[in-house]
C-alpha cells in the first residue's frame, strides 16, 4: 500500500516555519511515500512567492498545488514553467504559465497528480470536467494510478467531480475554502474522497486572516488591507491509503498537528 498525505491551503510565512519544524517527524511517524500541499496563499494570503515555494519543497513536501491565487507573484511565473514539483489548476489557459498534471515516481509507482480549479462563485475558467477527461484521455497508459486537487468554492461542484470520476482517480480532495469538512470517505467506484482539507495555517483569525479586517469588511463593505493573523498555527490535511495495483483507496482518515 501506498500513503500519501495532503495538506489544506498554506497561510503565510510562519505556517512555513510551523511546517519546516514539525512535518518531517509527522511524514516519518504517518509512513507517508508522498506529499502534497496547497500552497496557493504561503505568501502574505494572496500567492506564493518562488523562496516561500522553494522553502514549502525543503519542509517535506514533494509536490505543490495551487488555485485561484497562482499569479499573485510574478517571481514564481518562471518556476511555474521550470520545476515540475509544482502544478497549477489545469484549466487555465494554455498560455498561463505552468502546467496543470505530472506524473510522479512513488515506490516505483507512476501517480498522475492533477489539479483543477471550480467555476462556481469563481473565475470560470474551463470546464474542469472536460479538462481532467482530456487529460486522463492523453495519459492513458503512462501511469498507474491518479490523484486530484480540486480547488473550488462550492461543495456540490467539489463531489460532483468526484462522482464522475470516481473509480477512475484513486484519490480526491478539495482545497481552497480553509475548512475541514468531515466527509471524508470512499465512494462507491473506489476513490478516496474529502470535499475540502482544510488550512495550515494561523487558528485565531477568520480563515488565516486577521479577524478585524475580515469583520470591518463585513460590518462597513469598504475596502480592507488583508494580512495574516497571528498566534497559534495548526496543519489539517488528510492521508489516503491506496492500493496502487487496484488504484483503488482502502482508508482515507483526517489529519492535525
Amino acid at each position: 500500500m501506498l500513503k500519501i498525505l495532503t495538506l489544506g491551503d498554506v497561510v503565510g510565512t510562519a505556517a512555513i516555519s510551523y511546517l519546516r519544524s514539525r512535518l518531517w517527524s509527522v511524514r516519518s511517524e504517518l509512513g507517508a511515500d508522498l506529499v502534497i500541499a496547497n500552497g496557493e496563499n504561503a505568501s502574505d494570503i494572496h500567492g506564493l512567492s518562488a523562496a516561500d515555494a522553494e522553502a514549502l519543497l525543503d519542509c517535506g513536501i514533494d509536490l505543490l498545488t495551487m488555485g485561484n491565487h497562482t499569479y499573485g507573484r510574478r517571481d514564481l511565473y518562471g518556476f511555474l514553467d521550470n520545476d515540475r514539483r509544482i502544478i497549477r489548476p489545469a484549466n487555465f489557459p494554455p498560455a498561463a504559465p505552468g502546467q496543470g498534471y505530472v506524473t510522479v515516481d512513488v515506490c516505483g509507482w507512476r501517480v498522475l497528480v492533477i489539479n483543477v480549479q471550480g467555476q462556481v462563485f469563481m473565475e470560470p475558467l474551463a470546464d474542469p470536467f472536460d479538462t481532467v477527461e482530456r487529460i486522463l484521455a492523453r495519459e492513458k497508459g503512462d501511469y498507474d494510478f491518479a490523484v486530484m486537487d480540486i480547488h473550488a468554492e462550492a461543495t456540490s461542484e467539489k463531489l460532483a467531480l468526484a462522482r464522475v470520476f470516481d473509480g477512475r482517480i484513486a484519490a480526491m480532495f478539495g482545497t481552497h475554502t480553509h475548512v475541514a469538512t468531515a466527509d471524508e470517505q470512499i465512494l462507491p467506484r473506489g476513490s478516496g474522497y474529502i470535499t475540502d482539507l482544510g488550512m495550515s495555517g494561523p487558528t485565531e483569525g477568520i480563515l488565516g486572516t486577521d479577524a478585524d479586517a475580515v469583520i470591518a469588511k463585513f460590518r462597513t463593505h469598504m475596502p480592507q488591507r488583508f494580512t495574516v493573523a497571528q498566534g497559534n498555527i495548526r496543519a489539517c490535511g488528510a492521508l489516503f491509503e491506496i492500493d496502487p495495483g487496484t488504484g483503488r483507496t482502502v482508508s482515507v482518515r483526517r489529519i492535525t498537528f
